[in-house]
């Protein structure tokens, strides 16, 4: 309401002065309140803790591995790589070239990994040297997302399919799973998640051939290397898709 008298007259000008209207107590604020609800609180206490417990903030390393296991990325091919300043460019971001080399860092830990299976330790430094049947990479593209920036740490981590070339969110699309593995190459999609912004930042895709060393050609390395190779291919995919 106006105040009559109540206006006031300053510099030459009227001013008009409205009381706050105050608001209505909610239903709920009534029930609190009120001494025969069930919701009553007495005058000076608080009301009980939720029985619900609250969700635990997930780190950022923890939350990038959820999310590519969550999109069926090889827990064994996780790579962490520290951003360090010398990683930058002019640009003053991480240079372009360097997530090639990320990526590398991150196939080559993988690749341990299925030597282990294949083979043990020895077929694992033998896959990385050289020697025998190993794989060989073809070909790779990029697709860079967000600059990074030091300080960071980058999860690397890859995926084997059966291509053409795709994207993290649809390399489990139907069209990719009705095809068939190649008896001497394979696709593998790769991304890398940011700690610091919490979000994949650059995907690739690769092709990979077994590649016999010793006899300088490519191969067909059997049905139990691509026994292993399916197994991840399967990862992440509905049980009644397999």
């Amino acid at each position: 309401m106006l105040r009559v008298p109540g206006n006031e007259e300053k510099n030459g000008f009227r001013y008009a002065f409205r009381t706050p209207t105050p608001r209505p107590p909610t239903a709920l604020q009534d029930k609190f309140k009120d001494p025969t609800s069930p919701f009553h609180l007495p005058p000076g206490t608080q009301g009980p803790d939720s029985p619900d417990p609250l969700p635990e903030e997930l780190s950022p390393a923890d939350e990038g591995r959820a999310r590519f296991i969550e999109l069926g990325y090889d827990p064994d091919s996780f790579w962490e790589q520290p951003i360090v300043w010398g990683d930058h460019d002019s640009f003053q971001h991480v240079n372009n070239v360097r997530y090639l080399r990320f990526l590398e860092s991150g196939r080559i830990h993988w690749m341990r990994a299925l030597g282990h299976e294949l083979g043990g330790p020895a077929k694992a430094d033998a896959m990385i040297k050289g020697k025998g049947v190993s794989l060989i990479l073809k070909s790779i593209s990029l697709d860079y997302k967000r600059p990074v920036v030091y300080p960071d740490t980058l999860l690397v981590a890859h995926k084997p399919h059966p291509g053409p070339l795709h994207t993290s969110s649809n390399v489990d699309s139907a069209a990719v799973n009705t095809k068939r593995q190649a008896k001497t190459h394979f696709h593998v999609m790769g991304a890398i998640w940011s700690y610091a912004q919490r979000r994949i930042v650059t995907e690739s895709d690769s092709v990979l051939v077994w590649y016999d060393y010793d006899k300088l050609a490519k191969c067909d390395p059997g049905e139990e290397a691509r026994a292993v190779i399916q197994r991840r291919m399967d990862l992440g995919k509905p049980r009644g898709s397999l």
